[in-house]
């Protein structure tokens, strides 16, 4: 497995690798992996022969007051667990050669609609910095697949959007939510909860089942169930951002008929900022 952090190496290996008829999939992250990011490999490893993972805290996706400085940098050990999984090459780039004029004034990319509201609404900004990197990897690489993770369940579906409304030849494929034993979705933000916070964090996960079973019960008073779910964040000690139920495919609010739906959370529980959803099929 190599390390590389310029440009032209990845494209170098990625000619090489085409040249003998071989399928690249990327697994974009900001490092400090853990078991969620090896099966995101895993699939990865399905859809193509060789397997990139870029390892890059995007600063233009982080707002003033969030943890940008303190993102816990764990390169080293980044690329052993990497090599234990059997990934091919891992682009570390610099803020230089992903900005490389600055990314004050840098080219921007944004899908409005589907970028607003929920996160988006929560991280004013989020969601451009998210597709404008996204984006840079995606013509620095030129994958044939990207694996993005169901917990970022909106910035998977903006990815999904910005790739069909470019015309990028590449397929978006979706890795299933890997979660602890308490049903608890792995985050590299959970290692800032406290022992306190750990025990309770996983209230966010029951209160997304307990009105995903409402609805495949048939209860479609939406407002209710919204309102139910963040009164039991609430209680469990959090400080939530929102607790909503949405379309599955497009994030619109649903109607009384609505065939597949997704029910999303995010909200902090001490100092970190926990997201997570389930979809439900009816």
């Amino acid at each position: 497995m190599n390390t590389v952090q310029d440009i032209s190496s990845v494209r170098e290996q990625v000619a090489a690798w085409r040249d003998t008829g071989e399928r690249i999939a990327l697994v974009p992250t900001m490092g400090n992996l853990h078991r969620g990011h090896v099966s995101l490999i895993d699939v990865a490893k399905e859809c193509a022969e060789r397997v990139i993972v870029s390892i890059y805290v995007n600063p233009t996706q982080f707002g003033p007051q969030e943890d940008y400085a303190e993102y816990p940098r764990t390169l080293d050990s980044d690329k052993r667990r990497l090599r234990r999984a059997g990934v091919d090459l891992v682009f570390a780039p610099d803020d230089a050669s992903m900005y490389p004029f600055g990314a004050e004034g840098m080219t921007r990319v944004s899908v409005p609609k589907l970028s607003s509201g929920l996160c988006g609404e929560a991280r004013p900004g989020h969601f451009d910095g998210v597709t404008s990197v996204v984006c840079r990897l995606f013509g620095i690489v030129q994958p044939d697949v990207a694996v993005f993770g169901q917990k970022d369940y909106q910035q998977l579906l903006v990815i999904q959007r910005m790739v069909a409304d470019l015309h990028l030849p590449i397929t978006v494929v979706s890795g299933p939510t890997r979660r602890e034993a308490d049903g608890l979705a792995m985050s590299s933000r959970n290692q800032y909860l406290s022992e306190a916070e750990r025990r309770r964090a996983p209230e966010l996960h029951r209160a997304l089942q307990h009105c995903a079973r409402a609805l495949r019960a048939g209860d479609r008073d939406f407002a209710r169930l919204e309102k139910d779910g963040a009164a039991a964040l609430a209680k469990a000690g959090f400080e939530t951002d929102y607790f909503e139920i949405r379309n599955a495919a497009d994030l619109d609010s649903p109607s009384s008929t609505a065939a597949s739906l997704v029910v999303l959370a995010a909200g902090r529980c001490g100092p970190a900022r926990l997201i997570d959803n389930v979809i439900v099929e009816l």
